[in-house]
């Protein structure tokens, strides 16, 4: 099924809002769970950029941009890791995961999704 010319791609505006304030939700949850580590405030602010090193994908081209990206740019990464740093008990892992966690969501909340291919301003939360 293809889509007309007056239809539209991108998710509804409500959509977009509640995708939004579910980032707000990640990003505050990461930032109270990470006071409770003890962990350094600067530890946070130094790392906090480190997955937008993703980016160095677009070298390539879009598409593995976008792979770079998305892949780093998921929830699925930062939580195998919260989950394995409980698994095996290696809480001085907790911060990296809530930082990162906490990266995507502050991400979230400010429109910036996971990357199409065709273009790096194309995401899954670019508005219809």
């Amino acid at each position: 099924m293809s889509l007309s010319a007056n239809q539209s791609s991108g998710p509804p505006a409500a959509t977009l809002w509640l995708l939004r304030l579910e980032g707000l939700a990640a990003a505050a949850a990461a930032a109270f769970l990470y006071h409770g580590t003890g962990a350094s405030w600067w530890l946070f602010a130094l790392l906090w950029l480190v997955p937008d090193l993703s980016m160095l994908g677009y070298l390539a081209g879009p598409r593995w941009g976008a792979r770079c990206y998305n892949s780093v740019h998921t929830y699925l990464g930062p939580a195998l890791l919260l989950a394995a740093a409980l698994l095996a008990r290696q809480h001085s892992l907790l911060p990296f995961a809530l930082i990162w966690i906490n990266h995507i969501g502050i991400d979230r909340l400010l429109g910036y999704g996971l990357k199409s291919s065709k273009a790096f301003q194309i995401t899954h939360l670019t508005p219809p």
